[in-house]
């Protein structure tokens, strides 16, 4: 008899965030790698959504509803004929209903990669809150486990929500084969990039302008690149690196890129700068990890999980962040060595290691 692990892939076919659709990819072809014996993967999808091109996917079962409709009737907990069986959501967007484990042999595990609807809710759209919160309500009352990254964020969220031992912690990576593409240098300059800089990541906000402070206090003198500005955003980076003491003309901002576009960004950094001390999993992190870039970050719970001894943790002020910038940039010796560290922290993580644990994960169940 086969067991399948039923999958839900409404990232893969209707996005609401590219780092998820990223994930969700993943970690659905790891979890068809690593199946065991007799066990097989397939996926739940909304009505009217576009194929779903995963080799090795046994089948798709779609929900008589499209996905705006199908979000709203998970909200008030109609399973709208997806619940049953063994069910993985690599986000909150799941059947949480009743359901019998010990006797049916149900199972529904959702996945939390960023508290920040519950930390920093203002940065996020009011009807996105809402729907996250009474999604991780529907959790306490009915999910078998919730996944999150790092153990920093599973220490928190016990402290929002009552799921006691249900909180497991399986990490992300970056894409798996996530390299320098042999055309780094002409992608650069599609960009309109310049060679060698201080790269950052991020929306407009206190992190962003602490970051950019940290390189103006530095005094390394080279140019800025921020990549994942929302559209629009650019005017307000600019005044924050202004006022940070960084000159227009040093000053490069884009917004979301491709996997191969960031990869040749990365490539073409000096150094990772990481200002930002949200419980969420540091996506851009794992990237520059996997790469070998050298990486400079403010100490939060979560960075000092992910990077431990792969790059420059310091106390999260822009005067600490500088000098540790500055020291990293010193010498050809000191890049180097936060090169090494980093490419050696980021074999930590891979895909392929998360979807054992998933696996082993409903085995327990």
């Amino acid at each position: 008899m086969t067991a399948t692990l039923r999958f839900m892939l409404d990232q893969l076919v209707a996005p609401t965030d590219p780092d998820l659709e990223t994930a969700s990819r993943e970690l659905a072809t790891a979890l068809i790698d690593r199946a065991p014996s007799g066990c097989e993967v397939a996926g739940i999808a909304p009505a009217g959504s576009p194929a779903v091109e995963i080799a090795g996917l046994a089948e798709v079962r779609r929900s008589p509803l499209a996905r705006r409709e199908l979000a709203g009737a998970l909200q008030l907990g109609v399973a709208s004929g997806i619940g049953g069986g063994m069910i993985h959501s690599p986000t909150l967007f799941a059947p949480l209903v009743k359901h019998d484990r010990v006797h049916d042999h149900d199972q529904t595990v959702v996945t939390i990669w960023d508290l920040g609807p519950w930390e920093a809710p203002g940065e996020y759209p009011k009807a996105s809150v809402a729907w996250q919160k009474a999604m991780l309500k529907r959790a306490v009352k009915h999910a078998d486990a919730v996944v999150v990254p790092t153990h920093a964020m599973a220490v928190r969220l016990a402290e929002i929500a009552k799921l006691g031992e249900r909180i497991r912690v399986i990490a992300g990576a970056a894409p798996e084969g996530f390299a320098v593409p042999r055309d780094d240098v002409g992608r650069r300059r599609e960009l309109d990039l310049p060679e060698g800089f201080v790269l950052l990541s991020g929306h407009h906000g206190e992190s962003l302008g602490a970051g950019l402070a940290a390189v103006a206090r530095s005094g390394v003198d080279l140019p800025v690149v921020v990549i994942g500005a929302a559209e629009g955003e650019e005017p307000t980076i600019a005044d924050q690196a202004s006022a940070a003491g960084i000159p227009e003309r040093s000053l490069h901002v884009r917004g979301a890129l491709s996997g191969a576009d960031r990869a040749a960004v990365f490539a073409g950094a000096v150094a990772f700068v990481v200002a930002d001390q949200r419980f969420g999993l540091p996506w851009r992190v794992l990237e520059a990890l996997a790469l070998g870039v050298p990486v400079v970050a403010a100490s939060s719970p979560v960075n000092d999980e992910v990077i431990v001894d792969g790059g420059a943790v310091v106390d999260a002020d822009p005067e600490a962040l500088g000098a540790a910038l500055a020291d990293a940039l010193g010498t050809t010796a000191a890049a180097t060595r936060l090169g090494v560290l980093a490419a050696d922290r980021g074999r930590a993580f891979s895909w392929l290691g998360a979807a054992d644990r998933v696996w082993q994960l409903h085995a327990e169940l």
